[in-house]
């Protein structure tokens, strides 16, 4: 009987972005496969360092408490490995005692044509080229950036933040903005529209997931009040007022809440995420990501006309 993984959350996930590959990139560039080979194979017993998206997967993958017969979430790790250099990825995924059971292992090609095979509604990894096929190809991915990252395992909440255009909603606004390079005309434009909800962007269904999960927990804290709900949504945008209504007004078309929103105008993102202290944040322009991705688990999502070539 075929498992439908249709009902869950599904992220697929580059070893790249679980764990820091340093160390055995470095062999590879610079020794070739079979050094590479023979190294990770000596090395399959020894748990590779926790990587940039590695508290963000910990933590979501916790949400599967809410239940354990029918866990909300899954994570299926799509790697450029093959089966054999990969089990140092699959060991150190046991040593760590993460739940994730299902792997691709690719033998050097990109995985990202399997997306769809799998129902994943986010794949992250390090490698740009990878992702950039699979934003091409239509899929929602995002580059996890380097960073030192630190994970306080007292802090069991999960925070998720998100830019708006270009991520949750397409690039209609930032369009609007390029072309015209007005602010003023930006804010007419999307004040006559405020009523009018924007086309999903890349990761709203990945959003949408997480609302119902955030549903999963309300239903849960009634029933048992001592229960402390894990996961906390924010928005930080470029925009600021009159362009917040057509947010808001989209969100709601949606049916989706979040926890917080942050129109910025311009103020600098970074200000606002070093206090909230996301566990992910993702953002389509690398412009805001930088400042605060050497201390921050950052994504790109290499979507619409801000990163057009």
């Amino acid at each position: 009987m075929a498992f439908d993984l249709s009902s869950r959350l599904v992220i697929g996930l580059a070893s790249s972005a679980l764990f820091d590959l340093t160390a055995s990139d470095q062999v590879f560039r610079q020794a070739g496969e079979q050094v590479y080979r023979d190294y990770q194979r000596d090395n399959q017993d020894q748990p590779l360092a926790r990587g940039v998206a590695f508290p963000f997967i910990r933590r979501l993958l916790s949400l599967n408490q809410l239940n354990p017969e029918n866990p909300p979430v899954e994570v299926i790790l799509l790697s450029r490995n093959d089966p054999d250099t990969g089990l140092r990825v699959m060991n150190s995924i046991e040593h760590y005692e993460l739940p994730i059971t299902r792997a691709v292992f690719m033998q050097g090609k990109s995985p990202h044509v399997y997306i769809p095979a799998f129902d994943i509604e986010l794949f992250l990894s390090a490698n740009a080229n990878d992702v950039k096929r699979a934003v091409a190809a239509g899929y929602p991915a995002g580059q996890i950036l380097k960073g030192e990252i630190e994970d306080d395992s007292n802090d069991s909440q999960l925070r998720i933040a998100f830019d708006f255009d270009g991520v949750l909603a397409d690039d209609e606004a930032e369009t609007v903005y390029k072309t015209t390079q007005s602010l003023g005309d930006f804010h007419q434009y999307e004040t006559s529209r405020e009523d009018i909800p924007h086309t999903a962007g890349p990761l709203k269904p990945f959003l949408k997931r997480i609302a119902d999960i955030q549903a999963m927990e309300a239903l849960k804290k009634l029933q048992d009040p001592s229960y402390e709900p894990i996961l906390r949504v924010s928005i930080v945008t470029a925009r600021n007022a009159p362009a917040h209504k057509r947010v808001i007004n989209t969100m709601r078309h949606w049916g989706i809440d979040v926890n917080e929103a942050f129109f910025m105008g311009g103020v600098e993102k970074a200000k606002v995420l070093d206090i909230m202290r996301p566990h992910i944040f993702f953002d389509d322009q690398k412009l805001h990501l930088e400042p605060a991705s050497t201390r921050l688990p950052s994504v790109h999502i290499p979507f619409g006309i801000a990163n057009a070539e």
